[in-house]
């Protein structure tokens, strides 16, 4: 039961042990906190859950109104929000390493992008705020040869799949003199999380957030570019049908 929480736990944006002391308290209670309190250490802005209701026997589960802040210095006050993420466990891969999750489903995405007049924005603060919190290679197998034996090895996890579906992006433009957008992307759909291997509990988390928030990063540059040649356009075919009405009437 406790590894099985572990999992779960990891899988949205936790970094920690395999282990989870469930003193008192359920299990879906004990989860919510966790995404919450880790989640907000790793991305350095305030992470908030609505609910979670995790299915142990069947292998499944869903975390309901996550909800990612922006950093203060942002008009919106959410950079990410996610309607529903579902989970679908491997329960035979449980014995095994590595443990496999075949399918994370985030329905119902937002993304709330803000573009700074240097070409950055808030997703890009919070990609920065996961690198620097998410432990490097070389740096954890230091700390792993220096650190004390441990009968418990953190187990290695891999996601066959995760789908965000239809994420709705709200693109703010106003530090280039435009305006705010609305679109709705295509499925984003990430394979094989973790490799064949798989990675540790305490790394896949991060992994995952941070592989989803790129993919949404590059979708809005891409709109970006989009939005801001085609009012170029737009801005060129007025002038000129001015300047034909002056010189023709």
């Amino acid at each position: 039961m406790k590894i099985i929480a572990s999992i779960i736990v990891v899988l949205l944006l936790l970094s920690g042990g395999a282990l989870w002391f469930l003193a008192g308290g359920s299990l879906n209670d004990f989860i919510k906190n966790q995404i919450e309190t880790v989640g907000t250490q790793v991305t350095e802005q305030a992470v908030t859950v609505k609910a979670v209701d995790i299915k142990l026997t069947s292998g499944a589960g869903s975390i309901l109104g996550i909800n990612l802040a922006n950093p203060k210095t942002y008009s919106q006050p959410n950079a990410f929000s996610l309607g529903e993420v579902t989970l679908d466990i491997n329960l035979e891969s449980l014995t095994s390493s590595p443990i496999i999750i075949d399918a994370i489903v985030i329905k119902s995405p937002q993304a709330f992008v803000q573009m700074t007049q240097t070409g950055g924005s808030n997703i890009q603060e919070i990609l920065d705020a996961i690198e620097r919190n998410t432990p490097k290679g070389e740096a954890q197998t230091a700390d792993k040869e220096s650190a004390p034996a441990s009968s418990t090895e953190e187990p290695k996890i891999k996601v066959s799949k995760i789908v965000l579906a239809g994420t709705s992006l709200s693109l703010d433009l106003s530090a280039f003199g435009n305006k705010e957008h609305s679109a709705t992307l295509p499925d984003i759909t990430l394979n094989n999380v973790g490799g064949e291997a798989g990675l540790p509990a305490s790394q896949l988390g991060s992994e995952i957030v941070k592989q989803a928030l790129s993919n949404i990063w590059k979708k809005a540059k891409a709109t970006q570019k989009k939005k801001l040649t085609d009012d170029a356009k737009d801005k060129l075919k007025e002038k000129a049908k001015k300047k034909l009405t002056e010189l023709f009437g």
